[in-house]
């Protein structure tokens, strides 16, 4: 695509999500648009939030687990950026009407890295020598694409789709539990709604963030020292209104939790 189609995609994208409204699917427009175009597409709409004051704090995977990818029908994993505007702790609430259009939570294990991860070549060993701590967290994924109508471009361009994520109260060495047989429990409202283990997540969240940093390696990009990298959801969406609590237990490493207002 043209450099100048690729900052007007971004351009709508940025101000859909900053006024609460949705566009129709980019790749309903008669565009060709690679993956590689919306990437790029990605960074305009990352760029924009960043001249507003916004600075970049993490990075996700999405699209890792096979409940989510039939969920979406859209096949192989992808990433966004976190900036600092976007998390929020354990128990806070989540203004919808000021801040999501169409969300939909689900649960994850969030990594906090020491080290800097650069690919090609890390290791899952790698992953595990680079991180501080492993936490549960809720990531609040919303489009910005008109009723999710998202092909894998329209996801990646839409900032993979991120809206929001919560971080659980609670941090543990990830040597300290089993992160592939690890088991999640989702309650919404009082009701267990969904279960799911670590291995939902490409085999292994490890396998997930060393996916991520090799991926984006390609386009010159570090997970750095610091950063929160969310590595996919181990279990379905659920879609969320104003009124409804959501919580999230992993086995040997806490919970966290959210309200919706």
């Amino acid at each position: 695509m043209e450099q100048q189609q690729i900052e007007q995609l971004g351009d709508e994208l940025y101000q859909a999500m900053s006024k609460r409204e949705m566009v129709s699917p980019l790749t309903s427009r008669g565009f060709d648009i690679s993956l590689d175009d919306a990437y790029h597409i990605s960074l305009r709409m990352l760029q924009r939030r960043l001249d507003a004051g916004e600075r970049v704090i993490g990075k996700k995977i999405g699209v890792t687990s096979k409940a989510v990818q039939n969920m979406l029908n859209v096949h192989q994993p992808d990433f966004g950026y976190l900036t600092d505007s976007m998390v929020y702790n354990s128990g806070e609430a989540v203004p919808i009407s000021e801040r999501l259009i169409q969300p939909r939570a689900e649960g994850e294990i969030a990594f906090i890295l020491k080290k800097d991860l650069t690919g090609p070549g890390v290791t899952n060993a790698d992953v595990l020598a680079a991180t501080e701590c492993v936490m549960p967290c809720f990531e609040i994924v919303d489009s910005r694409i008109q009723d999710w109508k998202i092909a894998i471009e329209d996801t990646v361009a839409d900032n993979a789709s991120c809206g929001l994520f919560v971080l659980g109260d609670q941090a543990i060495s990830p040597r300290k539990v089993d992160l592939v047989t690890c088991g999640m429990v989702v309650e919404k409202n009082g009701q267990v709604i969904s279960t799911g283990a670590g291995a939902a997540a490409l085999g292994s969240p490890v396998n997930c963030v060393a996916w991520l940093a090799n991926t984006l390696g390609r386009f010159g990009i570090s997970l750095k020292a610091g950063e929160v990298i969310l590595s996919g959801s181990l279990v379905p969406l659920e879609p969320v209104k104003a009124g409804d609590f959501m919580r999230v237990d992993i086995g040997g490493m806490g919970s966290a939790s959210v309200r919706f207002i």
